[in-house]
């Protein structure tokens, strides 16, 4: 075990993990926006409803959502680990106001993961934690019973302070996914002068395409249900 032991204690370890936990985030982020778009059909929330039940109950997927719950504290704590690195070996600071070559997003990576970690508090405890262990009522489709998950979504998104919360928590994810994918990508040493333009180009268009899905999604419900 002394590889994994030198990989955790190492700052070029450290940041492959946070770049393989990243990437898999990006493939969780990709496959549930999919899946919430069920919410923008106009059947009452059956579509949705019949999704979270597989999503809760599939073998595959609650695997799936094992090793996305360890790639998030993954990520976290190595990112939080990485900073308090990186500030012991720069204790003076960079002698001008802004590093070279950095964007506002590289040098508010930490915030904005923060931001974002807040946010995914708050919506597992709204969300996730209800469709597990909250009093949700129950419809039926096709003689089958399915938690009313639907009804607690459209419930939360009658607040215009959740939607409005959810809309900026969106917008700190899109400036954190516009430096992580491609810096991801670089760290595991996939940067070259024939892929690299069209990986930028690929983060570019998913860190504002997925989070404005998302987005869309409580101001929909919002504008719709009321």
């Amino acid at each position: 075990m002394s590889w994994v032991t030198k990989t955790l204690s190492s700052t070029i370890g450290r940041k492959l993990i946070m770049a393989l936990t990243g990437l898999f985030l990006i493939l969780f982020l990709t496959g549930h926006v999919a899946g919430n778009l069920q919410l923008l059909k106009s059947d009452g929330g059956e579509a949705f409803n019949i999704y979270a039940k597989f999503m809760t109950t599939n073998p595959a997927v609650k695997l799936l959502s094992y090793l996305t719950y360890i790639s998030i504290i993954g990520h976290v704590i190595f990112s939080i680990w990485l900073s308090k690195t990186n500030r012991a070996a720069r204790p003076v600071g960079y002698g001008v106001s802004t590093p070279p070559s950095t964007t506002i997003s590289s040098r508010n990576m930490g915030i904005l993961g923060t931001i974002i970690l807040i946010f995914i508090v708050v919506h597992m405890q709204s969300f996730w934690y209800q469709m597990h262990w909250g009093d949700i009522p129950f419809v039926t489709y096709d003689g089958v019973e399915y938690k009313d998950l639907y009804s607690i979504v459209v419930f939360a998104f009658q607040n215009v302070w959740m939607v409005i919360g959810y809309v900026v928590a969106m917008a700190f994810l899109a400036f954190h996914l516009s430096h992580g994918f491609a810096s991801a990508f670089q760290t595991l040493g996939l940067n070259h002068a024939k892929y690299s333009p069209a990986i930028a180009l690929i983060g570019k268009i998913y860190c504002i395409v997925v989070p404005i899905l998302f987005a869309s999604m409580p101001v929909y419900i919002y504008f719709t249900q009321s």
